[in-house]
C-alpha cells in the first residue's frame, strides 16, 4: 500500500503561490498565515521558482538584506525539483534526501496542483507502517 503524491495532497488543497515581484515580507506573511514552509512562484501561471523558509534564512537574514522591499525573484530557488502525482512516498523521500530539499511541487499537465512537504511524506510513511504492523499482528494472532 504505497501512498502517492496525489493522495498526500489534501482534497481541495490550495496551491499557495506568489508572483516574482511579491516582496519577501509579503511571501513570509502568507506562509505564516497558511502555516506552510514554502510557496511556489508563478509567472503567467507557469512555475518559475519556489521560495522557502531556508531561502529566507540563508539569502536574506544571513547576508543582512531587508525583506520589506526585496522581491522574491531575487532569492527564490529557480532550479525547482517537481514530481508527478503518481510518485510514491518512497520515491519522494529518496528524492528529498538526495537533493536535500523539503518541498516538492506536484505538477500535473504542466500545472502545479500542490506541494508535498517532508512532513506529509513522513506522516504518510508512518501511516503505511502502522497499517502493515496492524495487519501483521492480526495475521500472527489469528493462529495461522
Amino acid at each position: 500500500m504505497a501512498t502517492t503524491a496525489r493522495q498526500m495532497l489534501v482534497a481541495g488543497s490550495e496551491v499557495f503561490a506568489v508572483a516574482p515581484d511579491t516582496t519577501v515580507y509579503e511571501a513570509l506573511r502568507m506562509m505564516a498565515t497558511k502555516d506552510v514552509g514554502a510557496v511556489v512562484v508563478l509567472s503567467a501561471g507557469q512555475l518559475v521558482g519556489i521560495f522557502t523558509e531556508r531561502d529566507y534564512a540563508r539569502k536574506v537574514v544571513l547576508v543582512g538584506k531587508a525583506s520589506k522591499d526585496l522581491p522574491v525573484s531575487e532569492i527564490m530557488s529557480t532550479d525547482v525539483v517537481t514530481i508527478d502525482p503518481s510518485w510514491t512516498t518512497d520515491r519522494c523521500m529518496a528524492l528529498m534526501d538526495e537533493r536535500r530539499i523539503r518541498h516538492l511541487p506536484v505538477v500535473d499537465g504542466g500545472k502545479v496542483i500542490g506541494v508535498v512537504s517532508i512532513r506529509a511524506v513522513v506522516s504518510a510513511i508512518v501511516a503505511e507502517q502502522r497499517y502493515t504492523i496492524h495487519h501483521l499482528e492480526k495475521y500472527i494472532t489469528s493462529g495461522s
